[in-house]
Order: C-alpha cells, then sequence, then structure tokens
C-alpha cells in the first residue's frame, strides 16, 4: 500500500514517515505540526481519519486486558493511577525513542573505516554531496535531514488533488505543497517515497529530481519550488550510484523484536519492518 490505511479501511492522502531516528528530531508528521513525539503519538491516537480512538474508549480497551494495567503500574510506580494519557503517550514515545540508527556503513566509513564502502557507494556518496545534485544540502548528516520544509513540486497519485502540506501550519502561502524534509536513514528498508508514496523505489525517487525543475507541478499552478531543486541532468549511472549509497545508510541493529502475540492475544503482524509510524500525516 502506497499510503497509509485507517482503522476504518480508508486510504489517507499521506504515507507513513519512518520511526527511525525520531528522539532527534524537532517536527512530526510531513507537515511539521507537532513539535515532540508526546505531541505526535496523540495525533494518529484521536484521528478520526487513522487509528478513530477516543481518550475514554482508549482506557477502557486497555483496562480490558488484565496485563495493561500491571505493566503501567511496574512501568510509572510512582502513579496513582498509572494507566493514563499522559502515561502511555510516554511510554509510546519511549519506545520511539530506542529506535536510533547511527551504525551504517557510511557511519563506519565517517569514523575511519575507508574500506566501509563499496567503490559504488563511495562514487554515490560523491555524487549526493555535490554541487551538481545538491541532496546534501537538504539531507544533511548526520540526521540526513535538516528538518526544514521544502516545496520540491513532487506529483501527486493520479486523481488526487494538490496535498497543501505544511502552507497552513507555517502560515505562509509560498509553502503551499511544502513538506517536511524526511530523513535518509534506512531508505532503503522504507519504500514507498514521498509524502504520497508516488514513488515506488529509490531509483524512482531519485530519477524525479533530474528530470528538470518542476516538471511533475500541473499547468496553471503556482507552486515556490525550493531553490535547491534545479535541472542537474544526472546520468543513468550517477543516478544508480545514488541509490547504491543510499542503500549505505542502513543500520537496523537496533530494530526491535516483533512479538508474535500483544497482551490482547490478538496476533502480532510482521508485515511492517520498516518502523513506519500509525500516522499518514
Amino acid at each position: 500500500m502506497d499510503r497509509s490505511v485507517g482503522a476504518r479501511g480508508q486510504v489517507s492522502q499521506r504515507s507513513a514517515p519512518t520511526l527511525w531516528n525520531s528522539a532527534f528530531l524537532k517536527v512530526f508528521f510531513w507537515d511539521a505540526r507537532a513539535h515532540s513525539l508526546e505531541e505526535q503519538a496523540v495525533g494518529p491516537l484521536f484521528s478520526d481519519q487513522e487509528m478513530a480512538n477516543t481518550p475514554e474508549q482508549l482506557l477502557a480497551n486497555l483496562n480490558q486486558v488484565e496485563t495493561y494495567p500491571v505493566l503501567f503500574s511496574q512501568a510509572f510506580p510512582a502513579s496513582e493511577d498509572a494507566l493514563v494519557i499522559d502515561n502511555i503517550v510516554t511510554a509510546l514515545t519511549a519506545f520511539q525513542s530506542s529506535l536510533i540508527s547511527l551504525n551504517s556503513p557510511y557511519d563506519r566509513y565517517a569514523h575511519g573505516d575507508a574500506k566501509a564502502l563499496s567503490p559504488n557507494e563511495l562514487e554515490g556518496l560523491n555524487v549526493f554531496r555535490s554541487f551538481v545534485a545538491r541532496c546534501s544540502q537538504c539531507h544533511t548528516p548526520p540526521l540526513f535531514t535538516n528538518q526544514q520544509v521544502a516545496v520540491i513540486g513532487t506529483p501527486e497519485p493520479a486523481g488526487l488533488p494538490r496535498d497543501e502540506g505544511a502552507a497552513q501550519t507555517f502560515n505562509a502561502a509560498r509553502l503551499r505543497g511544502g513538506f517536511k524534509v524526511p530523513t535518509l536513514r534506512n531508505i532503503a528498508h522504507t519504500a514507498p517515497y514521498m509524502h504520497s508514496g508516488r514513488f515506488a523505489t529509490l531509483r524512482e525517487a531519485a530519477e524525479f529530481y533530474t528530470k528538470g525543475r518542476g516538471h511533475a507541478v500541473p499547468e496553471g499552478e503556482e507552486l515556490l519550488l525550493h531553490w535547491h531543486i534545479s535541472d542537474p541532468n544526472l546520468t543513468d549511472t550517477e543516478l544508480d550510484r545514488l541509490v547504491d549509497f543510499m542503500g549505505a545508510l542502513s543500520d537496523e541493529h537496533f530494530m526491535p523484536t516483533i512479538p508474535t502475540q500483544v497482551p490482547s492475544g490478538l496476533l502480532s503482524s510482521k508485515t511492517s519492518v520498516s518502523l513506519v509510524t500509525a500516522s499518514g500525516e
């Protein structure tokens, strides 16, 4: 599925961002409207378009499973009533903060291991940080995101209107169609790509940037594209090397063990191993 699916089976307009290294981020959601993991957690829990829950129903559901009150009492021993919304949000934040990815082949190369990158990956790194491609200007190490909002003119899926993105969040019409620059950490494992899941592969996503400034913006639509969106005219070989390099940003040593069953008795899905958020926003 290229975009997130809500509790009632409805398809969101956006794809879910990754959770990797979210502990280090300052803004959350594609439109950067949340400024902490705690603020982000509340959004999908109680959004009618996503998990479609309410605070009252969430607490009732958790209290119906005898394991959860016990676990929350152990995790929050100083709380008179441990199973409350604030503690649920804290627990979610604690888990997300454990998802650290900072020991990829690129990191080992950056720390002095000259053999950590293959020749193709090293060539891709040089393309990535070149003034022609300008990838590193927005996808800045070490997180490989500058955490800013950028308008790049990515196409929406067929039949969908232009997503307004961060325009209202930042109260600036010039950012219409703008979205937070995503991290490239573990990017090879977090397909599909762009806010709408428009591209199924890294190669497609990389190729978008070399097809010309604003090539995917519908005729008559005005967007103030980020100044780094240019006409790099990268060759097929350079695009292939870029993809090779982005694969060298993979490190899933801290991927948690996914249980086969949760305390409620429901079977746990092992299909979503890329660690994306519950929210498509």
